[in-house]
This record gives C-alpha cells, structure tokens and sequence, in this order.
C-alpha cells in the first residue's frame, strides 16, 4: 500500500494524518503539543506506525502550521506549507465547490474565502484569546464541566443569555454576574457560543463575503453549540467536514500528493526510525548586521539539520 504523511504542528494541537493513494484517511492523531513539539511529533509517529499495514510505503510528506519547518526538517518533509493552503485544500476535498471557511482552533480563528477553487481573501485572529478555543477550555474549566459536553448543554438552552465576548476578562466576568443573577448554566453555555460567534464574525470575518456552502472546522468545530450559533447569525447551514479536528494535516497530506505526482521524485521522508532519534533545538542571535535576527535551529543527534528566522541566507544550510 502507498500512502501520504501529513503533520500540523500548532501551538496547542500535533495532528497527524496519513492517507491512501484515493485520499481516504486510513490513520489520525490527534495530540496535545503541550510545549513540547519534537517529543510530540516523535510520539505521533510511533504511534501511528502501530495502526499501519507493514507493507505501507510513504511516497510524500507534507507538514503545516506554526512549526511546520521544525516538523518539516524533522521527518524530511517534500512540501512545506502555510495553514491557509493546507485548510483550503482538505476543505475542497471534502466540499469541491466550498465558498466559505470558518476555522476555529485552540490559540487562533482564521476565515478563508474560495472563490472557482482559489483561495481570494483570509484573515487571521492571533492576537486575542476571546475567538479561540483556549477561551471556552478556560471557562469549561472553571465551570467543572467537560469541554466535551458544552455544545450538549448548549443546544438544551432555551433562553439564552447575552453575554459580553469581546474579551475574555469581560466575557468571565459577565458569566458571573449572569450565574449570580440566577441564570441557568445551559442559558449562561449558549451566550458564551453565540458571544464568541458574535466576536468572530465582528473580527475576523468583519468585511468578508460569506457565501455557502460554508465548511466550519478546527477543534471547536466538535462544539455542536458553537456550529449551532454560527447557523443561526448566518442563516446557513454548516457544513463540518470528517476529521475536521486535523483537518490541517489531511490538507498537507494532499499537497504531498498533488506535488509528488506532478515532479515524479522519490519521497524525502526519512523514515519512522526517526522517532528513535535524539533531538534539540537551540537560538542565538545574529550580531552580523542591525537585522539581529533571533536564528533558531534544530540538531539531530549532534548535527544541525535546520535552521530559520534569518532575513539573509547566511546562516542558511547546504545539502551535501
């Protein structure tokens, strides 16, 4: 069997994904990152080497997200790419002729729109916590309730409570207050869904032509109460792709695909030994010009395989 490796390395989540020739899903993690992308990317792979025929034969890698050049240089990646591709991509796979893409995951938001299979705008939220998925694990956290059963108790409110989510200071507070007033928890949920909504369309889809079909994914996609919310604000139906959870690793799975069958070329990915492997990652500053760009860089063993973060190729590595 042949098959294609995608991996998202993102601040809360790792997410592998590994796919046969016809693009079925035939291996998925999902793993906290927790800090620790290089450990986590190692036990992602031996893990999903468990769960995969013998006889499979990887013909292309692909990485994603914040760490993709760390994964990339890792495990040999043939296609590095940006998170708007990879989630445009897996998005198209699942909906060939999708419009819209609302995309929720623990520490950012982004909304991606297609137009004839081209992405032609997106924008990003980086900066506040108040549209992610870190803001209702925090408040899920704080109620003792799991993040599992907030969409649950969501969709049993009757009568939502309005409550103030342009930030997360605010948005605790006002749960509060709402719970002190009396409030039922399942109306106090719903608020938070419909704030949170209310702040991405205000934020990151402020400006932006949202026409169906609409795709929702990322980790807070599994919230029913949230893809409920955006339903009702955008008088849609939400489409939630398989494994919209690393739908970002599918996406980098296909690109892999599409760019090993194009260029015809042995695959650089080497091997799942690599989790076997000791490695570090190290920064230094570059004092060689007022740039001082902060160079970050990995080792394998005792040897530098990757470095980034310089405006100039001096510190560049060159294959052998």
């Amino acid at each position: 069997m042949k098959a294609y490796l995608g991996i998202d390395v993102g601040s809360v989540s790792t997410n592998i994904a590994v796919q046969n020739e016809a693009g079925e899903i035939i291996a998925g993690l999902y793993l906290r990152t927790r800090g620790r992308p290089v450990e986590t990317i190692q036990a992602g792979l031996k893990e999903a080497r468990k769960t995969l025929p013998k006889d499979l034969e990887i013909r292309g890698v692909g990485t994603t997200g914040s760490g993709r050049y760390l994964a990339g240089v890792m495990v040999g990646a043939d296609v590095i790419k940006n998170e708007i591709t990879a989630h445009a991509v897996a998005a198209s796979h699942f909906v060939s002729d999708v419009k819209t893409i609302l995309e929720i995951g623990g520490q950012d938001s982004k909304i991606i729109i297609i137009r004839d299979g081209i992405v032609t705008d997106f924008a990003m939220n980086t900066v506040c916590a108040a549209g992610t998925g870190s803001f209702l694990d925090q408040q899920a956290s704080r109620l003792g309730i799991p993040i599992t059963e907030f969409g649950v108790l969501a969709l049993q409110s009757t009568n939502p409570v309005r409550i103030a989510g342009r930030c997360t200071v605010f948005a605790e507070t006002d749960m509060i207050h709402k719970q002190q007033m009396g409030h039922s928890l399942k109306d106090i949920i719903n608020g938070l869904c419909e704030a949170l909504v209310r702040n991405y369309l205000n934020n990151v889809g402020k400006g932006k032509e949202i026409l169906s079909p609409v795709i929702f994914q990322g980790g807070v996609a599994a919230n029913d109460g949230i893809k409920a919310a955006f339903a009702r604000a955008l008088d849609m139906e939400i489409l939630v792709p398989p494994r919209h959870d690393i739908i970002g690793a599918v996406g980098a799975a296909l690109l892999a695909r599409e760019e090993l069958g194009i260029i015809k070329q042995p695959t650089k990915f080497k091997g799942f030994s690599i989790t076997d492997l000791a490695y570090r990652t190290s920064s230094f500053e570059c004092d060689g010009c007022p740039n001082a760009c902060e160079i970050a860089e990995i080792y394998e063993q005792d040897r530098v395989i990757g470095r980034w973060g310089a405006r100039c190729p001096k510190w560049d590595i060159v294959e052998e």
